[in-house]
């Protein structure tokens, strides 16, 4: 069977140029870089050579650019280098939305006696930035808060928050594992002090992922051992994935140079009317205007949402219901929750996340098979039916 994939915010296909590029590493070009011969040190030069792509993506230094494993690294080390760091200050702030990276660190730090301030978003999904302003005090030793949602899309206004925090004396870091790759992403002009990207949200593989540091920001390492990344992050290199990486972010920056976001654009928003058009009792989750080009979060009233998924799966079709790092919970997402999406759409919300190699016909079998789909399950529901007789009433 064919797949169908629209599910590119939990991971994507490693491109095949990325591949290409990668391959040598695991069998020609196999020394350690950090080693004192002439074959190691062609393998550090090439890590180099990744350090630079990396950076010209996002508009950073190359020395500013840190290895990690994944995002949640990332992210964890981030928080984790700001609070030990400024060991005097106890209070730490970020949204109701984050991804489980940040969201459940933030939870173990308090209980750990960390006090938390987490910002809440409108029913669009949109920070409320007066709260966030209104709860900075001296004690605030970071704010970390997401680019842009994983599961809406929803783009928070990151340029403006960075200027504000920053006045503050605060260090601002931003999940960023969503926005790399899709929107344009310029540190210098943002004035972050930390960003988290990850190698597989860009088509490169798992395993990877990066932590942008603004120079002269205060740091301590989470790995400590060795002397790799200047030793802001110990262990030796995982060669073959930081070459793939670098060439992801090469493609990924040559690819908004040209513009090709705006045909996933184009396909999201064409799947998205299309459904709204034919299937009844069902809204978008989040801010249209604001927001990813490649992912859409549809609220389907009176269905689950697993149900939907199971569905979809018997054809081929891949989305998904939310966060993977949360897929198997039965609990609505803490997302759509904070959003006030009510209860009877929450749980039947599907999220559609495309990448440049969804095609029309992809968006077209997508059309076909799922508002029979919805009316199938909502046949079967007496939510669907109560809801059905209260209108005609």
């Amino acid at each position: 069977m064919k797949v169908t994939y629209l599910d590119n915010n939990a991971t994507t296909r490693v491109d095949p140029q990325v591949l290409e590029a990668m391959l040598p590493y695991f069998s020609e070009y196999y020394g350690n870089p950090s080693s004192m011969h002439a074959f190691g040190g062609g393998v550090a030069a090439n890590i180099q050579h990744a350090r630079e792509q990396v950076a010209r993506l996002i508009g950073a230094l190359p020395d500013e650019i840190i290895f990690t494993s994944c995002g949640t690294e990332s992210d964890g080390t981030a928080i984790r280098a700001a609070i030990e760091s400024y060991p005097a200050k106890r209070h730490i702030v970020t949204s109701r939305v984050e991804h489980p990276a940040v969201k459940n660190l933030f939870e173990t730090l308090a209980k750990k006696g960390y006090r938390t301030t987490l910002v809440p978003v409108d029913r669009e999904g949109r920070l409320d930035l007066d709260y966030l302003y209104d709860h900075l005090t001296d004690d605030t030793a970071v704010v970390s808060l997401m680019w842009a949602n994983n599961e809406t899309g929803v783009i928070f206004p990151i340029e403006e928050i960075s200027s504000k925090v920053r006045e503050r004396g605060i260090v601002f870091h931003t999940d960023a594992v969503q926005t790399a790759g899709k929107i344009p992403i310029d540190v210098g002009r943002t004035g972050v002090d930390m960003l988290s990207l990850s190698g597989h949200k860009i088509h490169a593989p798992k395993g990877i992922g990066v932590l942008y540091l603004r120079k002269g920001t205060r740091f301590a390492p989470f790995m400590i051992g060795g002397h790799q990344e200047k030793g802001r992050r110990g262990g030796t290199e995982n060669t073959a994935a930081i070459i793939g990486l670098g060439k992801a972010a090469e493609l990924a920056k040559q690819h908004l140079d040209e513009g090709s976001y705006r045909c996933v654009d184009e396909l999201r928003d064409y799947l998205e009317c299309e459904i709204l058009k034919q299937v009844p009792s069902t809204m978008v989750n989040g801010d249209r205007a604001n927001r990813l080009p490649n992912t859409t979060s549809l609220a389907f009233e009176y269905v689950e949402g697993e149900s939907i998924l199971l569905m979809l799966n018997e054809y081929g079709i891949c989305a998904s219901s939310g966060s993977a790092c949360t897929s198997g919970s039965l609990e609505p997402s803490h997302v759509l929750r904070a959003m006030g999406v009510p209860f009877t759409a929450a749980h039947g919300s599907i999220r559609f996340s495309l990448s440049r190699y969804t095609t029309r016909s992809d968006i077209d079998l997508v059309l076909e098979k799922l508002p029979p789909i919805i009316a199938r399950l909502r046949e079967m529901s007496p939510f669907w039916k109560d809801a059905k007789l209260a209108a005609a009433s």
